[in-house]
């Protein structure tokens, strides 16, 4: 055993171990001793069934890669060339689509980031204890809402007010390619921004709460107010935790279908600024996954709207990997300003 000197220090007694095995004395059962086997398997399998799901999609998408090139990924007319497709003619261009993607995320992350940064604050800083635990349900419940339901509540609330609030009396004058009715590039950005809307305030929250007291504590010390230290340290420290939840809510957000397909306007078309930003806003769009799940089924009889589709979702893939890696950048970036180095950090 160790012993006190008479200076107060601890030595160890000759024959002691320096360091103690905890292990040793806990008998190991049947279930220490299979256990991590069983888990490793799990994890090797799970890893093996996407690495699969990879190369099948990418193999699968790999002849309209191949016939069109980049033609595929910065060329138009994507409703036209479906309906061509069923009489051999087999050229897929879906620059709409990526584009509808892209500009209906981009617009739900603004409003998420409006949105749920003030929610974040609001609960990790300034709400009252009694309210903060039915405040979270709420939020986390807003993520477990089946994705039709939205669309449901955006087709029967969301489209109407646009229609009957947004749309000029005379659009059909000013627009007259496409139908200006309500179902919207805007009605998607509202719907998904409140479907994404749980998964940005869920880190935003948490990476504020992980901010060290003495920040805090620091900033009131030097005559700081409580809203200036918030603003001017809590936010400030956190950012990559913030821009890692944002992240993470782009990438749910770019593979939603059901819900844009329900109130986006399903036509694969550019919005553009050429009538001014609120037409731009008016203007339906197709995104990739709403493609995929609108004109799948009988499209997958034939070999080229079979691969184009497989492109589609080959270019999913790549989008949802590349957010995937900036999170984690985000998170080891934040892990490593915070001092973090466990695994089980945020």
């Amino acid at each position: 055993m160790a012993t006190n000197t008479d200076g107060g220090a601890l030595v160890l007694e000759p024959g002691i171990p320096s360091k103690i095995n905890l292990t040793e004395s806990v008998s190991r059962t049947a279930s220490d001793t299979y256990m991590p086997y069983v888990l490793g398997a799990a994890a090797i399998f799970s890893g093996l069934v996407v690495t699969l799901l990879i190369f099948f999609v990418l193999q699968k998408a790999w002849p309209v890669f191949h016939s069109e090139g980049f033609r595929f990924i910065t060329s138009k007319g994507w409703d036209q060339q479906l309906e061509d497709s069923w009489s051999g003619k087999a050229f897929f261009g879906v620059l709409e689509l990526i584009a509808g993607s892209i500009f209906s995320t981009l617009g739900a992350l603004v409003l998420s980031l409006v949105l749920g940064l003030g929610c974040a604050v609001f609960l990790s800083e300034l709400a009252p204890s009694w309210l903060k635990s039915p405040f979270e349900t709420v939020i986390q419940l807003l993520a477990g809402i089946p994705s039709v339901v939205f669309g449901l509540v955006g087709l029967m609330v969301v489209v109407p007010f646009i229609a009957n609030n947004l749309v000029p009396a005379n659009s059909g004058d000013v627009v007259t390619e496409i139908p200006v009715n309500g179902s919207c590039l805007l009605a998607a950005i509202v719907v998904l921004g409140f479907m994404i809307l749980p998964f940005f305030v869920t880190v935003a929250t948490d990476s504020l709460r992980a901010i060290p007291r003495s920040y805090i504590d620091g900033g009131l010390a030097l005559g700081m107010t409580r809203w200036r230290t918030i603003t001017r340290i809590q936010l400030p420290a956190a950012a990559p935790g913030l821009v890692a939840g944002l992240v993470l809510a782009a990438a749910r957000g770019i593979g939603e279908a059901i819900a844009i397909s329900m109130i986006g306007g399903a036509i694969a078309f550019v919005p553009t600024l050429a009538h001014g930003p609120l037409y731009m806003l008016l203007e339906p769009i197709r995104t990739m996954a709403s493609a995929i799940v609108e004109n799948g089924g009988e499209a997958m009889d034939v070999p080229a709207m079979a691969a184009a589709l497989f492109g589609l979702a080959s270019l999913l893939l790549l989008f949802s990997i590349s957010l995937s890696l900036v999170a984690r950048w985000s998170f080891t970036q934040f892990n490593r300003r915070m001092g973090i180095s466990s695994d089980r950090a945020i």
